[in-house]
């Protein structure tokens, strides 16, 4: 046996090359996400919509009579949803657009490390960024709106609430990967996310089996949300309902990671 064989057999017992690897490109998602000015507006603006729009909503009056405050004050949480989405599209579609994918997938050669430490930063930034955003906007709207209001329930829904926001950037991540490019990532992920409600009204009596596959739909039932009936978004509860859709954001994810793995970049 050469002593450079020995050498790298002692580095690979020293450092587990997997565990490193991981986060090694974890460092490096985080540096690359903070240097990019259009990923930090994205994710600011998605994480600054749901006050201002509780306190719009509690000025404007303009709740109907069965909603909740709960679900007012999370009115704008579905464009930020739809932010966070599109965020997960930027954050791999950008480095296709500049070309730094190919340096990337030269630092760390294992493609599901990437894929992986992407999804990682991803999902955990949007949760710890959705739960405090999305419980203020609820604190905002419960100190304005009237009391006339059902109050809703706002444990645990905020905490399924928020776990939508990861939910919906993954599946950006998802498509952006497969996709490759910006506008049409961003137009494939706004589409799956608003085609279904819009559409479901031509479907007749199958409306809510389309409507209600929605990652918004999924949001608007866990705010109580007047507009998540069950004639409309189908019967599937809130949590249930987010389980759908994490479960098709996994399958979307494992076919993305399956085409990152055999294309050239």
């Amino acid at each position: 046996m050469s002593a450079e064989t020995m050498t790298t057999r002692r580095r690979e017992r020293a450092v587990p090359e997997g565990r490193t690897g991981f986060r090694q490109a974890l460092a490096a998602e985080w540096v690359k996400f903070r240097s990019l000015r259009s990923t930090l507006w994205v994710a600011a603006v998605a994480t600054l919509l749901p006050a201002p729009g509780a306190a719009f909503v509690a000025a404007t009056e303009s709740l109907r009579p069965d909603d909740t405050v709960l679900g007012g004050s999370l009115t704008l949480a579905v464009p930020a949803l739809m932010l966070a989405a599109v965020l997960g599209a930027l954050v791999v579609c950008g480095e296709y657009g500049s070309g730094t994918m190919r340096a990337t997938v030269a630092a760390t050669p294992r493609r599901g490390t990437v894929l992986a430490a992407k999804a990682t930063l991803l999902a955990g930034l949007l949760y710890a960024l959705a739960l405090p955003s999305c419980a203020a906007a609820y604190l905002v709207g419960d100190a304005l709106l009237d009391d006339g209001y059902a109050q809703g329930d706002p444990l645990p829904a905020l905490l399924g609430v928020a776990a939508t926001f990861p939910v919906a950037g993954l599946f950006g991540l998802a498509l952006g990967t497969a996709i490759r490019h910006g506008a049409g990532a961003i137009t494939s992920v706004l589409a799956v996310l608003l085609l279904p409600e819009m559409l479901g009204p031509l479907f007749g009596p199958a409306e809510r089996w389309v409507a209600g596959v929605s990652p918004t739909a999924a949001l608007q039932k866990l705010t109580q949300s007047s507009d998540a009936a069950p004639e409309a978004l189908g019967s599937l509860g809130g949590w249930p309902s987010l389980l759908l859709v994490a479960g098709y954001t996994g399958l979307a994810l494992l076919g993305a990671a399956a085409l990152f793995q055999r294309r050239d970049v």
